[in-house]
């Protein structure tokens, strides 16, 4: 059993003794925590709470809904929902925070706690050691009988958050109706089944073929949308001779499309489209993370634009976007962040965005994926001893390269010409983890093993 506790909320597999897996005790102590930080913080008695349909999402919602009544809090409860559903309803209704019940693409006898601030955005670092420390100490305190707060099922942000896209500028409903295209889904029968094919329906998309749309909770597949994992996608677009695939996970915020001839556009690339789109409209800025694709910068820069890295994680891509003005950002596992409708990943908009775009290139998709920058992403580990000063070790590393182009902003990432390499470590096993990019497979790999021979040299000398 695995239990996790981070910044952004608590992690867990279903079951298992009290703080070695997600039982409900934790559920409890946790959410009671972040309750009370969340009206300290905002003043607000309200949170918005939305869930995934992960067989486990019950249970956890009525242990969450009511340990929130039990504080005094009054709970909009969306149900089966979706994570940017959940954040862009907690502005709309003026509430203190967000809980999102989901493990995003982790298989299904996880589950977890996503936690938003007032602004519907992840707390940050701070405010989730607050959280943290409150919980442990258990400072909060429960309600008397005639203050208990009171739970709302609210329904209706499916139909919201799609209105709230259809009103962005950016997306063309009546070029997409021009467009005729013939789509197949895969939304791994989780909350996507029931808010993608409304989407599509709202976009005027004429033919939509579901693949996994119970949302049941069974996942047919490892839900996290990787090529591996996308196999019935792909012979399904070939077989129905639809323009494309479009793939999300559990909880929608994570974005990925397979091309009319049944190869993977690329986790990687929906970014990129995307803000080639945007860019061609809106000239600005661009933010990804440091272990996103390289074709980002250069489609940027192309454009006009200026292209910026921050920490891997959505909260420190988010940041670096307010502090740059960033017209779009997001990060390289198909998570596309449109601060002009709200700053998370968002699928939904992504795919509205994206479709646009399509729908104006006039061709298909594979063509649109080969206008762009060819790169390759070569993901390694090295496992080391426990205990060992990994800090260490990447600084003689970076001593190594410190002719080239390097960023210590997370981990070491080194630069060579249009290649790079980023080296970062875990913050739970004693490994680092070792992307690496470049305009083929051979490249990438070769950059990798070069990196890792340099790793294993530095720990026979010392």
């Amino acid at each position: 059993m695995t239990l996790i506790k981070s910044i952004s909320g608590i992690r867990g597999t279903i079951g298992g003794a009290v703080g070695d897996g997600l039982t409900p005790l934790d559920i409890v102590k946790f959410t009671s925590a972040y309750g009370a930080w969340a009206v300290k913080k905002s003043g607000i008695k309200k949170i918005v709470v939305g869930r995934d349909a992960r067989i486990s999402g019950t249970m956890v919602n009525n242990l969450v809904t009511g340990t929130l009544l039990g504080l005094g809090i009054d709970v909009i409860d969306l149900g089966l929902s979706t994570t940017p559903t959940v954040e862009v309803a907690v502005t709309g209704e003026n509430a203190a925070g967000g809980i999102i019940l989901t493990a995003s693409h982790n298989p299904k006898q996880w589950n977890a706690l996503k936690l938003l601030n007032a602004a519907g955005e992840f707390i940050s670092d701070t405010d989730g050691k607050e959280v943290l420390e409150m919980a442990e100490n258990s400072d909060f305190k429960y309600a008397d009988v005639n203050d208990l707060g009171k739970v709302t099922l609210d329904n209706s942000w499916l139909q919201k958050h799609i209105d709230l896209i259809l009103a962005l500028p950016l997306v063309d409903v009546a070029a997409i109706k021009k467009a005729r295209f013939s789509v197949v889904i895969d939304c791994v029968n989780s909350t996507g089944g029931i808010f993608i094919p409304a989407l599509l329906q709202a976009l005027g998309v004429e033919t939509v073929h579901e693949l996994y749309c119970e949302p049941d909770g069974n996942f047919p597949h490892n839900p996290e949308p990787l090529p591996e994992n996308l196999t019935d996608l792909s012979k399904e677009v070939q077989a129905k001779r639809a323009h494309l695939g479009i793939a999300v996970d559990p909880d929608v915020d994570r974005l990925c499309f397979v091309c009319e001839d049944g190869n993977m556009f690329g986790e990687e690339y929906t970014l990129v489209a995307v803000t080639d789109y945007v860019l061609q409209n809106n000239k600005g800025n661009t933010v990804s993370n440091l272990s996103s694709t390289r074709a980002l910068r250069d489609v940027t820069e192309k454009e006009g634009g200026e292209y910026h890295a921050a920490a891997v994680g959505e909260v420190n891509v988010v940041n670096k976007m307010k502090e740059v003005n960033a017209v779009i950002g997001g990060e390289g596992n198909g998570g596309v962040i449109y601060p002009e409708l709200h700053y998370g990943r968002d699928a939904l908009v992504g795919i509205a965005l994206f479709l646009t775009h399509l729908a104006k290139y006039g061709k298909s998709i594979s063509s649109l994926r080969m206008s762009y920058p060819g790169y390759f992403i070569s993901k390694n580990k090295i496992t080391l001893t426990p205990g060992m000063d990994i800090d260490a070790l990447l600084v003689k590393i970076e001593e190594k390269y410190s002719k080239h182009p390097h960023s210590t902003i997370d981990g070491l990432k080194i630069e060579f010409d249009k290649e790079w390499v980023h080296l970062r470590k875990s913050n739970t096993e004693p490994i680092i983890r070792i992307y690496s990019e470049g305009n083929s497979e051979t490249v990438a790999n070769g950059l990798a093993n070069k990196i890792i021979a340099d790793i294993k040299e530095v720990l026979q000398v010392n």
